[in-house]
């Protein structure tokens, strides 16, 4: 019942309030953006949603244009010149969240749920296992079980269990307290920074990351 109801009715009614909360505040970021850098205020990318279906996540943009071409590698790290002066705020505040409220609204994502991946990224989406594919029972979000429980610093293998076991014991409880180690984190500004590479392959082989944060 809170999976299937429930929890799209409360991410449908928060989201929108916060919408309205926060227009004004993103008015001015997005400004603040544009002033900084040279680009388009929103930053879209191809993630894996709900069922593996491809959408377009939203997200502030805190990188130059065209930070995936450049040959500076592909980890955004603490000092990476591609990320802008505004960036680097967004990025400390995790702000740069914000336009994903809109995913949550269209029904994309959720407030609480498995962190989209790529649609290449740790794998292509015929790669997962059977086991693996589960985490994408339910609408991904803006924040999860493997965020509070070590974010970019977890191997990806790892986070996907973290993520199926979201799945199997989903409630409004461990939804509230995920959101509040969130909160916790943000605040205190934990496992916020690519730390090496975080992926094995299937076949155990280093794999690389490379995406907007």
């Amino acid at each position: 019942m809170y999976k299937s109801v429930l929890k799209r009715a409360i991410d449908v009614i928060l989201s929108f309030f916060a919408i309205v909360f926060l227009a004004v505040p993103m008015l001015l970021i997005a400004l603040l953006i544009k002033l900084d850098s040279k680009g388009p205020v929103l930053f879209k990318q191809e993630r894996l949603g709900l069922g593996g279906k491809v959408y377009k996540i939203y997200k502030f943009r805190s990188m130059c244009v065209g930070a995936e071409q450049m040959g500076t590698g592909v980890y955004s790290g603490d000092g990476d010149p591609r990320v802008t002066r505004m960036g680097k705020i967004m990025r400390a505040t995790s702000i740069d969240e914000l336009p994903q409220l809109l995913n949550i609204l269209k029904g994309e994502m959720s407030f609480v749920g498995p962190r989209p991946p790529l649609t290449y990224h740790p794998w292509n989406i015929e790669d997962y296992t059977e086991e693996q594919l589960r985490m994408f029972e339910v609408r991904p979000g803006i924040t999860g079980w493997a965020q509070v429980n070590g974010r970019k610093t977890v191997e990806w293998n790892n986070r996907i269990r973290l993520n199926v076991w979201y799945v199997d014991n989903c409630s409004l409880m461990l939804d509230i307290k995920i959101l509040f180690l969130t909160f916790y984190k943000v605040l205190k500004n934990e496992d916020n920074e690519n730390v090496g590479a975080t992926v094995e392959s299937q076949n155990e082989e280093t794999a690389i990351e490379m995406s907007e944060k």
